[in-house]
């Protein structure tokens, strides 16, 4: 059962001197509060450093399972669109696959995880193989058909893509909308490796889960030319270990993998394991965050929503898809969806008293908020590398990362402003009000890049398999290709 506020100390909310002390990066997070704060790593214990002026949020948890336990459950396929961007406009190297080569895929994962979702035939947004969608709401149907008309059917505002399961799956319940989703589902309802491939590698009988290590470096046998292991430290009792297989992964996310990366130097590369191409580090990417509008939706007074729907809506990319705008390359998607003001919304009027109180006890008018997630153009000077006077409680160099946005970013993110208020404008909202967060790169905890993949063996370090060129039994299996 999900602990209840009235049994925590703080009634739900954050210790503040305890966050800024230990957790002061980790409670920039919306779900790190005082529920969840143990699925996130303490900035204390786990440091790193950046440049004066250009922060890097840097969300992380370790611990079983992940940040799986804390994820937003949204999930999309990219299209050709994604995977044919470097080549098409130059930034980056080509992909050395293309979306008929992981669509199988993508339909093996989702038949596994569970995704509902609506399918719209999208060529920029391929539909996956889905559970029934979550509901609209009246105000984002309304949003939705005005949108259709308005735009003739170019901007498609649909329900969420989640891996939340809207039918009972896999021996795993459908989701019951409590609402606690970042407390940990103790339903199994939402994906994370805990509720589905955990389990699911158990049953095998060939797994052994050893939790509390920290990796330290992977092993590397000049002999072989191969790896032949990975060295971890008890987290516990600071023991130095050795684990011996064919085969290596690592699926750390992308900075920690490159991280353990880095510190494998070894003679023949000593800028990090299986580095000939020297791009390891490099091309730091995350999306970017907080471009939009909200504005009221009148009408609709006699509906209200029940219950507390795990997801949003997702209006895809429509920008670059077939006309190329003036002023930056790539495109961007808005997250977000329509809701009925409470007696919250008193914070902001005028007024006290008895009366004042009354009325806000009647519902207030429906609300709309568009929120927009950018593509970030990969670029070698966003690096990480291992910062040469600072460890973590562990003893391991920490990373020194650098990176900040560009001017494309900046763009996408000031149209997404715009566009945002005209769609609302189509949907007859009033009261709109257009904002630009100025969020730095990691809070989106999207990052990506740093070990990318490529075609040629001089220019990136993986190939298409996420297979070091350098080093044949060694795979990078997490964010880290994709750039």
């Amino acid at each position: 059962m999900t602990t209840q506020a009235w049994e925590l100390p703080f009634r739900g909310r954050r210790d503040r001197i305890k966050q800024e002390r230990e957790r002061p990066i980790q409670r920039e997070c919306y779900a790190c509060d005082e529920w969840s704060e143990k699925f996130f790593v303490r900035d204390d214990e786990n440091p790193y450093t950046t440049e004066d002026g250009k922060p890097f949020l840097w969300i992380r948890s370790r611990q079983v399972g992940g940040r799986s336990i804390v994820w937003g459950r949204q999930v999309y396929r990219l299209s050709d669109l994604d995977f044919e961007a470097n080549a098409r406009d130059g930034f980056g190297v080509d992909w050395p696959i293309r979306y008929a080569d992981i669509a199988p895929w993508y339909d093996y994962v989702e038949r596994f995880i569970g995704v509902s979702g609506q399918a719209e035939g999208l060529a920029q947004l391929p539909d996956s193989r889905f559970l029934p969608p979550m509901s609209l709401n009246c105000a984002e149907q309304h949003v939705r058909e005005s949108l259709m008309s308005h735009f003739s059917g170019e901007r498609v505002l649909t329900i969420g893509r989640c891996a939340i399961l809207t039918a009972n799956h896999g021996g795993r319940r459908a989701c019951h909308y409590c609402g606690t989703c970042e407390r940990g589902c103790t339903t199994h309802s939402y994906f994370s490796s805990l509720a589905a491939t955990l389990p699911a590698a158990a049953v095998t009988g060939r797994m052994t889960l050893r939790p509390h290590s920290v990796v330290h470096s992977v092993i590397y046998d000049p002999t072989s030319g191969r790896a032949s292991g990975v060295r971890v430290i008890d987290a516990e009792t600071q023991e130095t270990l050795e684990f011996h297989g064919r085969v290596v992964f690592l699926c750390a996310s992308a900075l920690e993998s490159t991280r353990i990366l880095l510190h494998s130097a070894t003679e023949r590369w000593p800028d990090g394991l299986a580095n000939s191409s020297g791009q390891l580090g490099h091309n730091l990417m995350d999306h970017t965050m907080g471009g939009g509008a909200q504005g009221n939706i009148s009408g609709m007074d006699d509906k209200w929503v029940y219950g507390r729907r795990p997801n949003g809506i997702y209006l895809p990319r429509f920008r670059n898809v077939s006309e190329q705008h003036p002023d930056f390359l790539r495109g961007y998607a808005y997250q977000g969806g329509g809701s009925r003001m409470g007696s919250a919304r008193g914070n902001d009027m005028p007024g006290f008293g008895a009366d004042f109180k009354h009325a806000l006890r009647a519902p207030g008018p429906w609300q709309f908020r568009f929120y927009g997630f950018g593509e970030c153009l990969p670029r070698e000077s966003n690096q990480v590398t291992l910062d040469p006077d600072r460890v973590d409680a562990w003893g391991i160099p920490v990373l020194n990362i650098h990176c900040e946005w560009s001017d494309n970013e900046r763009a996408a993110l000031n149209d997404m402003s715009i566009q945002a208020a005209e769609m609302l404008e189509a949907a007859g909202a009033s009261e709109i009000s257009t904002f630009i967060e100025d969020n730095p790169p990691g809070l989106t905890i999207h990052e990506m890049g740093t070990a990318r993949m490529g075609r040629d063996p001089e220019t990136s370090v993986l190939n298409g398999w996420n297979q070091s060129w350098d080093v044949p039994n060694l795979f990078v299996t997490d964010g880290a290709c994709m750039t």
